[in-house]
């Protein structure tokens, strides 16, 4: 039986060691699914609301979240102006350049698997010292041979010697990831590109709301300017009128002097409206992607936005899945992991391979002929010994790293609950107020007409019925505060549940870099 001397078993497992490797830190879990069964107190429910003359907003579990949720407002303008936006606005540039940044890092870690390859020329032009002691060979340079002399008597003098010298070499060198911190490294790399991925979806969701809300308030602005505008005519009206009552005598100067009052607080109302309504299309603009003077087509009237009458209520289980905030948090955690196994590891052996081959000669046709070349293999084992703590004090702060990034998971769960949560509230609240809103609108605009029959029919005087013309522009614009509230806040809610990004269609324009979806 052939003897196996133990150096040979010692060489053979370590370069089986080499060869598998392992990973050695904290495998990463995903956290679980808050044991949570709704996002209100135990015992209360969302109801259905009535939203205007009957319609009824209803909440359904199993109702999809689609990724252009705006479009369920049923407003070309809208439509046109956010795929305006996702095409300009330069947040998602600078989302998509953040995301091919991190991919670009992982693929650098990723080259660590393999061996670095490189080559090495290096001529030179030399000329060798004349004042040599002492018998000297001849040297070859330049195709001559230059004679040395000695001399008994003292220093000898040769002849300058100049000759050319040529060296190649290829190189390569290769660092085994035995203990796996390449493999960490580049897990981390990964986790922080799906984060990076996970910020374009939030980015999308982000504009897309924002561009939706501003245009709510532009719609509402336009009406609350539509109803000052009569007030103030109403108003100016009944002024007309008292100033010929007064000069007929049938009014008294006070009576003149309160409805001048209440002219100049109406006429007071509508500059900070105007202001306003500048200042949101300035905003539209800047969503857009434009600058202030370069303005939009697109304009927002009540009138033309629709209220979706079913709204999406996705589970709790769901919502871990589906907010890209909580899965950046995810990341996070993930990557911090990561790193505990980075600094662990380095604290262990490292290993490391370098090869080189060559040749060197006075002349280039001759550096790999009649015996010019040479050849080396240097294999390295390091280990610290001591550096005064400090990659004992790296690995924990990686430790206290993993920590802090646990608590940042659970704080943004606890945040994204507590939006669906002041959603529904808010939506609740605000099919109350647009309930009593439409009841006083109403009963205002009946208030009115028969007021203006009885003026028409000659029992009443003008200042009665524009009296009741004033309360019922009062009342709608009560009744445009509620509609908007209640539009954007049902924008809100599908904004809080995700936005629906897992439900983008491969060849939409707007697909980012790397799409993700939700684990299950």
């Amino acid at each position: 039986m052939p003897h196996t001397h133990p150096y040979r078993s010692l060489f053979l497992g370590g370069i089986l060691l080499i060869l598998t490797g392992c990973t050695l830190g904290p495998d990463f879990q995903r956290p679980a699914a808050p044991q949570s069964t709704g996002y209100l107190p135990q015992g209360a429910s969302v109801p259905s609301t009535v939203i205007a003359e009957g319609t009824v907003q209803r909440f359904n579990a199993r109702q999809a979240i689609p990724f252009d949720w705006w479009t369920l407002f049923h407003s070309t303008a809208l439509n046109e102006l956010i795929d305006r936006a996702f095409t300009n606005n330069p947040t998602i540039a600078a989302a998509q350049a953040a995301l091919g940044q991190a991919q670009a890092l992982t693929v650098a870690q990723q080259g660590f698997f393999f061996p670095t390859v490189g080559v090495n020329y290096m001529p030179s032009r030399n000329k060798l010292a004349g004042n040599m002691g002492g018998n000297s060979p001849g040297i070859q340079g330049n195709g001559q041979v230059i004679q040395t002399y000695s001399n008994p008597a003292g220093p000898i003098y040769n002849g300058p010697a100049y000759y050319n010298f040529h060296t190649a070499q290829l190189m390569v060198g290769f660092t085994p990831d035995v203990f796996g911190n390449n493999r960490r490294q580049v897990e981390s790399l990964k986790a922080q590109e799906d984060e990076q991925a996970f910020q374009l979806e939030a980015t999308y969701i982000t504009l897309a709301s924002n561009v939706v809300a501003t245009a709510f308030q532009e719609a509402s602005l336009r009406a609350q300017i539509q109803a000052t505008e009569k007030i103030i005519k109403a108003n100016q009206d009944q002024l007309d009128i008292l100033h010929a009552q007064e000069r007929l005598g049938y009014v008294m100067g006070i009576d003149v002097a309160n409805q001048e009052t209440a002219l100049a607080q109406a006429q007071q109302n509508l500059p900070p409206l105007e202001k306003a309504l500048a200042q949101t299309r300035d905003m539209l603009r800047a969503l857009a992607g434009n600058l202030p003077d370069q303005d939009i087509p697109q304009k927002f009237e009540l009138a033309d936005l629709h209220l979706p009458e079913d709204l999406p209520l996705s589970l709790p289980s769901q919502l871990v899945e589906q907010r890209p905030d909580i899965r950046m948090a995810e990341e996070q955690l993930h990557a911090a992991s990561a790193q505990v196994g980075v600094a662990f590891t380095n604290r262990l052996p490292q290993f490391s391979i370098t090869g080189f081959i060559g040749g060197e000669a006075s002349t280039f046709d001759q550096m790999f002929h009649n015996g010019a070349g040479f050849f080396g293999i240097i294999g390295d084992v390091s280990q610290t010994l001591f550096d005064g703590g400090t990659l004992g004090a790296r690995e924990t702060a990686a430790r206290q790293a993993l920590k802090q990034a646990e608590a940042q998971y659970r704080s943004t769960v606890i945040t994204a609950f507590q939006n669906v949560a002041d959603t529904l509230h808010a939506l609740d609240a605000d099919a109350q107020s647009l309930k009593a809103a439409t009841a006083t609108a109403q009963a205002a605009h009946t208030a009115f007409t028969l007021t203006q029959k009885q003026y028409d029919a000659g029992y009443i005087n003008a200042q009665a019925q524009l009296t009741a013309l004033i309360n019922e522009q009062q009342a709608s614009l009560s009744l445009v505060q509620a509609q908007v509230n209640r539009f954007g806040d049902t924008a809100a809610l599908y904004q809080a549940l995700g936005g629906g990004w897992w439900q983008r269609k491969n060849g939409d324009p707007h697909t980012p870099v790397a799409t993700l979806t939700p684990q299950k």
